[in-house]
C-alpha cells in the first residue's frame, strides 16, 4: 500500500488549488460557461477534500459540494493530518460513489455487460448500497440504491447526475493523491 503525502505537499497542493478556484472565480459571470473555468470552479472539491484530510473542514455529503468561500478562507496553520485509517475510509467512500456515478453513465450508454452472478444493474447497485452502509461507508440506502439530493439515485435528473459525478470523481481523485496514489497530482488513478 502507499505511503500517504506528508502534511508538507498536503498544505502546499492546498495552497495551489485555493489559487487556482480563486481565480475561476475571479473570472465570473463573464467566463461562467468557459470549460476552463468550469474545471477550475471544480477543484474546489478537491481543496475541501484535503482541508478535510487536514482536520480543518467536515466533508458534506456526496450530494452537497463544498462551500468555495469557506475552503477559500479556511487557514491551514496548525493542521494535521489524520489517521492513514481515516483517510482509507473516505477514500473508499469516495471510491464508491464514484462507482456509482459511473455505473449510472455506463447502464445508460449500454457501455457493458452485467456481471454474471447478478440479474440487474439495480440488484448489484442494492447489494453493494447495503454492504457500503453496513461497512459505514454510506448512509442507509434508499429503495435499494445511494440516496442523494434527496432521491433514489437512478431516478436523478441529468443535471444532479453530472454534479453527483463531479463531486465524487474530484473527491476520489483528491483521497487518492492524499493516500498516495498516483506520481503527481495531475495523474492520478481514479478507477472504480
Amino acid at each position: 500500500m502507499p505511503r500517504p503525502r506528508s502534511r508538507r505537499e498536503v498544505v502546499e497542493r492546498c495552497s495551489t488549488l485555493a489559487t487556482v478556484v480563486r481565480s475561476a472565480h475571479s473570472q465570473l459571470p463573464e467566463a461562467a460557461d468557459d470549460p476552463v473555468v468550469v474545471d477550475a470552479l471544480w477543484q474546489a472539491e478537491g481543496l475541501g477534500t484535503l482541508l478535510w484530510a487536514l482536520g480543518r473542514v467536515e466533508l458534506p455529503p456526496y450530494d452537497r459540494s463544498f462551500d468555495h468561500d469557506r475552503v477559500l478562507a479556511t487557514p491551514l496553520e496548525r493542521a494535521n493530518l489524520r489517521t492513514p485509517e481515516e483517510l482509507e475510509q473516505a477514500r473508499e467512500t469516495a471510491r464508491l460513489w464514484h462507482w456509482r456515478a459511473r455505473t449510472s453513465a455506463l447502464i445508460d450508454e449500454d457501455a457493458i455487460d452485467l456481471p454474471a452472478r447478478w440479474q440487474s444493474f439495480d440488484q448489484l447497485v442494492a447489494a453493494t448500497a447495503m454492504r457500503g452502509h453496513e461497512r459505514g461507508l454510506l448512509p442507509r440506502p434508499l429503495r435499494g440504491d445511494f440516496p442523494a439530493f434527496g432521491m433514489v439515485y437512478r431516478e436523478l435528473p441529468d443535471e444532479q447526475l453530472a454534479e453527483a459525478e463531479s463531486i465524487a470523481w474530484e473527491r476520489h481523485r483528491a483521497l487518492n493523491w492524499v493516500c498516495g496514489h498516483g506520481g503527481s497530482w495531475d495523474d492520478v488513478p481514479v478507477d472504480t
